[in-house]
């Protein structure tokens, strides 16, 4: 197993532990920071293992921290024009 597939799995099991705890900001600055931390290891994932694996840890990281993706999603509808 490579190095940044060992990163993207530490990574996946940080933010579901830390998930687990309550939290008074409802674990908005982790996710923040979970987010800085994760984009250059989806990149190293990307660069050593390829697109799929990549594809692969980006949905896993949606499905761990999804409510950044929903409320994310829902700020790009507001852009583009749509209701919510």
């Amino acid at each position: 197993m490579s190095l940044s597939l060992i990163l993207a799995l530490a990574w996946l099991v940080a933010v579901n532990v830390r998930g687990m705890f309550p939290s008074r900001d409802h674990h908005w600055r982790f996710a923040y920071m979970m987010m800085a931390v994760g984009a250059p290891i989806l990149a190293f994932v990307w660069w050593q293992e390829g697109t799929w694996y990549a594809a692969g840890l980006l949905v896993l990281a949606g499905w761990v921290m999804r409510w950044p993706v929903i409320y994310g999603w829902r700020w790009l509808r507001r852009r583009v024009g749509r209701k919510v």
